[in-house]
């Protein structure tokens, strides 16, 4: 089952065509079929019955006409869902079939959604605000474990880099559902984080420039106490005490770098990828590894 493009150039009311192939060996009858876009557009008819007898290999059409919104600035995705339902040999049976499509262009760069200033100078902490309380981590106890400004971090067979923002700047993105261009080939997407607060959890989704998206679910520990492998996540680095707003405490409690990933087809070229939307979630990179 397919989707014709949608035409977003809103407002306008667009026509889309659902059509229907049958891949079973028997023939399909009683076809229905249902479109639906985003919340709030309205789809008319609601369900399309097709008349008539499709034998193996034939394909039906059907169209509906959806109402297209004025485009927002930035960038957007869209989705849109068809379910056909039908009856063949001594059954019934059901199939879906969804499109995205996007309008305005992903951010270029992680950098470019940086939104948190996660780290600071202990001569300098007022800027932090990593975890919404005001504390940072120290830009110094990060260089003692191994982390400066533009240096190689290597984490679950990906090559990553540790911001160059300076102490006291944004140099971490709190995840809310950003999309980020990305470019290349691999198996998996590892992103390098930390949590705050609780439930440092959600899924990200990778675009794919032949159309296609997968989806994949991971988590960070909070950046202090939680299990070092909490939600399966990989410790990368620790560092010894945080910044507070009147300079620099915690000595002995470990403030922690993670790294965890998500599976990619590999067969594919990514083109961007879609942030989890949890705030709780910090990243400080991503990067394909094989």
């Amino acid at each position: 089952m397919s989707i014709s493009p949608v035409d977003l150039d809103g407002p306008a009311i667009s026509t889309v065509k659902v059509t229907v192939k049958n891949a079973g060996p028997e023939k399909m009858r009683s076809l229905k079929v249902s479109f639906t876009g985003p919340v709030g557009w309205a789809v008319q008819p609601g369900v399309a019955g097709v008349t008539g007898t499709f034998a193996q290999g034939a394909s039906a059409s059907t169209e509906f006409r959806i109402q297209v919104p004025e485009q927002r600035g930035g960038f957007t995705l869209r989705s849109f869902t068809a379910t056909a339902t039908y009856a063949g040999g001594d059954g019934l049976g059901s199939a879906t079939a969804t499109r995205t499509q996007t309008t305005g262009v992903p951010l270029s760069d992680l950098s470019a959604a940086y939104n948190n200033v996660g780290v600071t100078d202990e001569s300098n902490t007022g800027p932090g605000n990593y975890d919404g309380g005001g504390n940072s981590f120290s830009a110094q106890k990060l260089a003692a474990a191994g982390l400066t400004p533009g240096g190689r971090v290597e984490a679950l067979g990906a090559e990553l880099t540790w911001p160059a923002a300076a102490p006291g700047t944004k140099g971490n993105v709190s995840s809310a559902g950003q999309a980020i261009a990305l470019s290349g080939k691999g198996g998996k997407l590892v992103f390098l984080g930390s949590g705050v607060t609780g439930g440092a959890t959600g899924t990200a989704t990778v675009y794919y420039t032949d159309g296609t998206s997968s989806r994949g679910s991971f988590g960070f520990p909070n950046w202090s106490f939680d299990p070092a492998d909490a939600h399966g996540a990989t410790l990368v680095a620790s560092a010894d005490g945080r910044n507070r707003q009147d300079g620099y405490g915690n000595a002995g409690i470990a403030y922690r770098i993670f790294a965890h990933s998500v599976p990619l087809d590999a067969t594919k070229q990514v083109q961007f990828v879609v942030l989890p939307s949890n705030s709780n979630v910090h990243i400080f990179d991503m990067a394909i590894a094989p």
